[in-house]
């Protein structure tokens, strides 16, 4: 029932007092693709896909009836994270999902951007689980990174930038 993260019956945790994700988006002019790197802690996620799949007990690590860590974090993520290119929303390619000390990273890519004048971020994961939750987001596009914190009163922010 448990990740190995000790998560106590009241939801609050020891191990990290902030209910904080960083997610950094950078271009890359090579492959022509945003790509998206976001960190969540595992004990937050878990509270907040649990709720949402209503299964108090699901063990996000070591799911069972035939889920994958993976695929519970990309359902979770298409519900909470979006983002939309010149205002049409972006497909995402999920690349992978891994685990790193108390967190799990989700790479994800857009695919086929050639230019970006306007970058909208929508990301209210675990806002639903914790309302002192804040979402980073850093965005790096062709000239210094620009920054947003996302918060369950302003879940998203619009990054524009410059013709260089």
């Amino acid at each position: 029932m448990t990740t190995g993260v000790n998560v106590q019956a009241t939801g609050e945790n020891p191990v990290h007092p902030v209910h904080i994700s960083v997610t950094e988006i950078s271009y890359s002019e090579k492959d022509k693709a945003l790509q998206i790197i976001s960190r969540l802690f595992i004990d937050d996620l878990e509270l907040s896909i649990r709720a949402q799949r209503k299964e108090p007990d699901l063990d996000l690590l070591e799911p069972k009836n035939g889920l994958t860590t993976q695929q519970l974090v990309i359902n979770y993520l298409n519900e909470h994270f979006r983002v939309k290119l010149e205002g049409k929303l972006c497909k995402f390619k999920y690349l992978a999902v891994e685990r790193e000390d108390l967190s799990l990273i989700a790479y994800i890519e857009i695919e086929g951007v050639k230019k970006v004048k306007s970058l909208e971020v929508f990301n209210d994961a675990i806002m639903g689980t914790h309302d002192d939750q804040s979402n980073l987001v850093h965005v790096t596009y062709k000239s210094p990174v620009k920054s947003a914190r996302l918060t369950v009163n302003s879940p998203s922010e619009k990054f524009v930038f410059d013709k260089k």
